[in-house]
């Protein structure tokens, strides 16, 4: 018997199928369809994850149970992504859970945002599995995975932990993607760091060596010349800090985690700058217990390793529920 882990991510497919032991032995990683309709995407799922199957020398009918971590918005219900905000517009639903399971041959197919399945990884996977956790990702957008009392919080629909829409700035500084005034992830998330950099360059336009005009203008470009000593640069990031720290304030205040890891491609390219802030300023934030903030210790892995995780533990992490 085998099980198997996917991350649908906007960019890529991944998948990973394990022994009975949990150990991996088979990956595939592919593209992700931008089109043209959402079975385009499932099937690139069921390729990704045949071929993983195929290096691992495991039949799909052999896997026991499999876990899916996904961008949403969910719905569990039916097992699909619907309306996905960062794909083409025609595509506007992704059938998972019912493709996956007939491939399988089994009902065990769990079906997790991305966070979720990063804080089921991370517990899974922790020295000490604790069942109150937090897994944040800072990536091009920002979200969380939440664990408390030993129960991974997915809301009726699949898409709680949406942290990102939190809104942090009662002044609306920045306008989110979504269209909302203040929200976290308009400062903070990979895609909208450069337009936070613009907009405070616009209202203080101090010398700076940073490339505003330049289209291809990214957050990496901020986090290097920062680095190279760019005041400008230094004080945007000093600004993005003080609201990661406020962010994190608010997730600690209302599930009181005793550890909140932290990934996503803006935190491990950038662990110091992004996780430092946040250690400095969240004991003047927090009321209660301060949590250890750590970076993931999965890295890129963390979401199909998660997957992989809810796949072994009937949806949770705990590795109690781990039966070989």
């Amino acid at each position: 018997m085998a099980y198997a882990g996917i991350d649908l991510g906007a960019t890529n497919i991944r998948a990973v199928v394990a022994d009975n032991d949990g150990t991996v032995v088979g990956s595939s990683i592919e593209a992700t369809p931008q089109g043209p309709n959402g079975i385009a995407v499932t099937e690139a799922v069921l390729t990704v994850l045949r071929s993983a199957c195929e290096k691992g020398g495991v039949d799909p009918t052999d896997v026991r149970a499999a876990g899916i971590g996904t961008f949403g918005p969910l719905d569990l219900a039916e097992g699909i992504i619907e309306n996905p905000a960062n794909l083409p517009d025609t595509i506007d639903q992704i059938p998972l859970t019912g493709p996956v399971e007939h491939l399988v041959d089994s009902e065990h197919v769990y079906l997790h945002n991305d966070a979720n399945a990063g804080v089921i990884g991370e517990r899974f996977y922790s020295d000490r599995n604790p069942d109150d956790m937090v897994y944040l990702t800072i990536s091009s957008g920002i979200g969380a995975g939440v664990c408390v009392d030993g129960n991974v919080l997915s809301g009726w629909d699949g898409n709680a932990g949406e942290v990102g829409h939190m809104t942090l700035d009662p002044n609306g500084f920045m306008t989110c993607g979504c269209g909302h005034d203040g929200h976290w992830e308009a400062y903070c998330s990979g895609n909208n760091i450069p337009r936070y950099a613009r907009r405070l360059h616009d209202d203080d336009p101090i010398e700076t060596s940073l490339p505003l005009g330049d289209p291809e203008f990214d957050a990496a470009s901020v986090f290097e010349h920062a680095a190279r000593g760019d005041g400008f640069a230094s004080h945007v990031l000093r600004q993005i800090g003080h609201w990661n720290a406020l962010g994190i304030a608010n997730v600690v205040q209302a599930y009181a985690p005793l550890v909140v890891f932290v990934g996503g491609a803006v935190a491990l390219n950038n662990p110091d700058r992004v996780l430092d802030p946040i250690r400095d300023h969240l004991d003047d934030m927090v009321m209660v217990n301060v949590p250890e903030v750590q970076l993931t210790s999965l890295g890129d892995d963390v979401v199909v390793r998660g997957a992989l995780a809810s796949a072994m533990t009937e949806g949770t992490g705990d590795r109690a529920k781990f039966r070989r």
